[in-house]
């Protein structure tokens, strides 16, 4: 199962700014510069203190989810959004990464499902490649349920299989034995 939120690198940008924006605000305090430029200052230290609490809290209620069955997206602070897709429903699973990307280990998955319209695109994930793996397994998984078991062997394949086994030393000519009757018992 995979329950991430999206990079750090998506805080990035609020983060820099904000740094900027200090340094910027104790160089013209240290230099006592004119008062509208500590006003100015000010509004755009609040600005970019609200821009990184916005995206924090954005990054924090942002999921994506993989389940055994399904993709589970949920998002949203104040209202919620929350959208699931079928293991079985999907057609294709990728990735995508810019050569900064690559360096942070960020990226974009990318997902195409039936009955649906367009790419699905979760931007932002840490390590997308291993996310597109994991959900790559596990709809295979999911498909394999849903097909059901393979078709069984007959009777005298399982009992070529238990002597094989036997043969091995896997099962011991006891257990070979009372395997066997059970198997020509059904018969």
């Amino acid at each position: 199962m995979v329950d991430v939120r999206p990079h750090w690198w998506y805080l990035a940008g609020p983060v820099s700014v904000l740094a900027v924006v200090i340094a910027g605000s104790a160089y013209g305090w240290v230099n006592s510069m004119a008062t509208v430029f500590d006003w100015l200052t000010i509004v755009a230290l609040v600005l970019a203190a609200l821009w990184l609490i916005g995206r924090y809290l954005k990054w924090a209620n942002t999921r994506l989810i993989v389940t055994n069955s399904r993709l589970v997206e949920r998002k949203g602070v104040l209202g919620r959004r929350g959208r699931e897709i079928p293991l079985s429903a999907l057609t294709d699973i990728g990735y995508h990464q810019t050569i900064f990307e690559r360096i942070i280990g960020a990226g974009d998955v990318l997902l195409e499902s039936a009955g649906r319209d367009g790419r699905e695109v979760f931007p932002d994930l840490p390590h997308p490649a291993a996310i597109q793996n994991e959900i790559h397994a596990q709809a295979d998984a999911c498909r394999r349920r849903i097909a059901g078991p393979g078709p069984v062997a007959s009777i005298p394949e399982q009992i070529d299989q238990l002597d094989r086994l036997r043969r091995r030393g896997v099962i011991s000519d006891q257990e070979f034995a009372s395997k066997k009757a059970q198997l020509l018992d059904r018969l």
